[in-house]
């Protein structure tokens, strides 16, 4: 017994001790925010690199000044290619350049299959066009540049896997359906909606009850499926429900399921976010470099300055996918000349 009491008051002395000592010293200071991901000092080497990514980008934000995604500049003319599922509508969105220039934009060619959209800031001029090298060399593990914050900064990583084709997994609008009709053969009721996906953006509610998609009446939850699936991700339909006995309508844009599954699953709520599209690519250049969505659509380079490729879909927390430049600049530079040399009219005869 005396043992034990002993045994205690030392337990006891011990704690007091180690408690003394936390009060003491303090809590352990953490890294400042500037040295957490790609800190100043390592920033430092690839400072030659900002004309080639940060000076070659561009902002595209809402009419109110949100941002929305970035631009990689091809032409000195105001040539721009967007990713195209974050901007549906050219006439809703504005691009800002990294000299304070703001202008809108005259949609020029959207190639769906790439999820790009060539466009042109209206009015632009002696802007610096982005110079592409290869992307096929590069190797595993070699190091990349890209633009961070919409354009205000550059961060690096590492290509994390070869460059392949990635198949796509159709649209979803992120909702559990119930198996049978709603109300005598006539509607579908929602019974989950995933946080932050295309339906709870639109304002769809759980027991609503769709009525109808792309104009398409609906009755059964796998009509839904069906519709949804001839889409591609970024596509806007119209969803026609019912909410407390009374008709309403919204419009949705569409995700890609393999996002919509990630919400599910909660990986959205600790990466910053996933792009809306997020596969059906015919070549990816897949990197970590960390990036938000919002940086989707910007340049990366390698460390010797080679632009080779554009990013494209934020996937993950550790993987971006980026269009590399041979899969997409050949058919784009035939845009721009079609663009900028459109065929004479031909007079009636």
């Amino acid at each position: 017994m005396k043992r034990l009491k002993g045994a205690r008051k030392l337990l006891s002395a011990i704690l007091l001790l180690s408690v003394s000592f936390l009060h003491a010293e303090g809590p352990r200071p953490t890294l400042p925010p500037d040295q957490r991901t790609n800190g100043k000092h390592t920033l430092t080497a690839v400072e030659k690199l900002k004309p080639l990514t940060i000076a070659c980008s561009a902002r595209i934000e809402s009419l109110l000044g949100r941002a929305i995604c970035a631009a990689t500049i091809v032409g000195e003319d105001g040539y721009v290619l967007i990713k195209a599922s974050e901007v549906p509508d050219l006439g809703k969105v504005r691009i800002k350049f990294n000299d304070g220039r703001i202008t809108d934009l005259r949609e020029v060619h959207r190639e769906t299959r790439l999820d790009l959209v060539l466009a042109q800031a209206v009015g632009a001029t002696g802007l610096r066009a982005v110079s592409f090298g290869a992307a096929r060399s590069l190797t595993m593990g070699q190091w990349l540049c890209s633009v961070a914050d919409t354009g205000k900064e550059p961060r690096i990583g590492t290509v994390s896997a070869r460059i392949r084709r990635i198949p796509g997994t159709g649209a979803a609008l992120g909702i559990r359906m119930a198996e049978k009709s709603a109300v005598g053969d006539k509607g579908v009721r929602i019974i989950g909606i995933a946080s932050e996906s295309p339906a709870e953006a639109a304002g769809l509610q759980e027991n609503d009850v769709l009525l109808a998609i792309a104009s398409e009446v609906v009755g059964q939850f796998r009509q839904v499926h069906d519709i949804v699936n001839k889409r591609q991700p970024g596509d806007v339909i119209e969803v026609r429900y019912l909410r407390k006995d009374k008709e309403e309508t919204c419009r949705v844009r569409l995700a890609s399921r393999t996002k919509v599954l990630q919400n599910w699953e909660g990986e959205d709520f600790a990466n910053g976010g996933i792009s809306l599209r997020t596969d059906n690519f015919p070549e990816v250049l897949q990197h970590d470099i960390p990036l938000l969505p919002t940086d989707m659509g910007s340049p990366v380079a390698t460390l010797e300055g080679k632009v080779v490729g554009i990013n494209i879909a934020r996937v993950d927390r550790v993987t971006t996918f980026a269009l590399p430049v041979e899969a997409f600049w050949t058919e784009a530079q035939q845009w721009i000349q079609a663009d900028r040399h459109p065929p004479k009219a031909v007079l009636a005869q």
